[in-house]
């Protein structure tokens, strides 16, 4: 077949264009002999170019589906209804070598209800697939694990209670009880992280901003743990002069900073200290970056402990992470992120001036634009 200089350009063109597409892309004209493939296709088929330019695609590109048919006598792109254009993306099976490949197929006809007269196959590794499913396999197991274990708490407790009421004491009875109650917060806290969690995720997390005094907020939260059992000379408090106030929603405010106290507690010792500032240069251009004015606060939450590693400091904000110990679900600081991000604001974790972990929130403080 001869081409014009105008038509081997354009044929060069889509040519380089196709290997860089990453999937395996395979065209055949009207009678199913292979016209082109990309170099990825020849790896996925493990077959050179040469010996498949000119064969039978459906020969060469052998697709069965779970149950052994083969999809080319299912599918039948030159026959059946002239209105089909294609199939979508389906999990299939090469028999040549055994491979899973997922596998999209495009019919392109001259007209109308003309006879298709060119077949253009792409196909995917299916490889990452099964690894997204092995990583849901993991949360499903983690989530299950987590929930088992106050779920078994409550059932032995309450169960123990009914039966044997009479020999236990009144402080016993409390205590159990107590231990029930205590668990199934647990659960309630560990389904709230995870429905934020997919909230996060989907990018349908709302958040209400309003003007909040920091000062105000950190001496609330102080209170509402002392009263939970903590030492009130537990806390320090240091709150820059003439700080403004941050725009934040309040009761995901408050989540931030409930997970964070409770992570000071649960990892570090000595003096938890909850500090406000002006942001740094840093944060204000991540601030403006998202579309705040430049100026900024820094909430920081400080503790003594042993600190974090630096080469875990990234990961200490993905899901399910526990680091070194156990006794939390492992969401409450991918969840301070997203709700952080939320706001358009910044987290990081770095090193307390007197050694331990020191949280650092960037939050805007003034009105976003929608707003303002």
């Amino acid at each position: 077949m001869d081409f014009t200089p105008g038509q081997l350009m354009d044929n060069e063109s889509a040519g380089l264009a196709a290997e860089l597409i990453p999937d395996g892309l395979v065209a055949a004209d009207g009678d199913g002999k292979i016209l082109f493939l990309n170099r990825r296709a020849t790896r996925i088929l493990g077959r050179s170019r040469e010996e498949l330019i000119g064969a039978d695609i459906r020969e060469a590109v052998d697709l069965q589906d779970s149950d052994g048919t083969s999809w080319w006598v299912v599918t039948n792109p030159w026959g059946g209804l002239r209105i089909r254009t294609g199939h979508r993306e389906k999990l299939l099976m090469l028999r040549n070598n055994g491979r899973e490949v997922l596998v999209t197929a495009k019919y392109l006809r001259p007209g109308r209800n003309q006879p298709v007269n060119r077949v253009n196959i792409l196909m995917r590794d299916a490889a990452y697939r099964r690894r997204a499913e092995a990583e849901n396999a993991a949360v499903i197991s983690t989530v299950a694990h987590e929930l088992r274990s106050p779920l078994t708490s409550v059932k032995g407790f309450s169960s123990t209670l009914l039966r044997r009421w009479d020999r236990f004491t009144d402080d016993q009875k409390r205590l159990m009880i107590e231990t029930i109650e205590a668990d199934a917060d647990r659960v309630t806290r560990l389904i709230t992280e995870l429905l934020d969690v997919s909230r996060i995720d989907s990018g349908r997390l709302q958040i209400r901003p309003l003007p909040i005094d920091v000062s105000a907020v950190f001496h609330r939260h102080i209170e509402r743990a002392v009263a939970s059992g903590h030492e009130r000379d537990r806390f320090s408090v240091e709150v820059a002069d003439e700080l403004p106030e941050v725009w934040a929603d309040p009761d995901r405010l408050d989540q931030i900073l409930s997970n964070l106290i409770e992570n000071a507690f649960r990892h570090g010792e000595g003096v938890v200290t909850l500090s406000a500032q002006h942001s740094d240069d840093g944060a204000q251009r991540v601030l403006e970056s998202k579309g705040h004015n430049a100026i900024g606060v820094d909430l920081l939450i400080a503790d003594q402990g042993k600190g974090i590693a630096a080469d875990h400091r990234n990961l200490v904000f993905s899901r399910f992470w526990h680091g070194s110990g156990r006794g939390s679900t492992g969401l409450g600081l991918y969840v301070v992120k997203g709700l952080v991000e939320a706001h358009g604001g910044r987290v990081q974790v770095e090193d307390a001036t007197g050694g331990g972990a020191q949280f650092r929130i960037s939050l805007p403080s003034e009105a976003p634009d929608y707003l303002a």
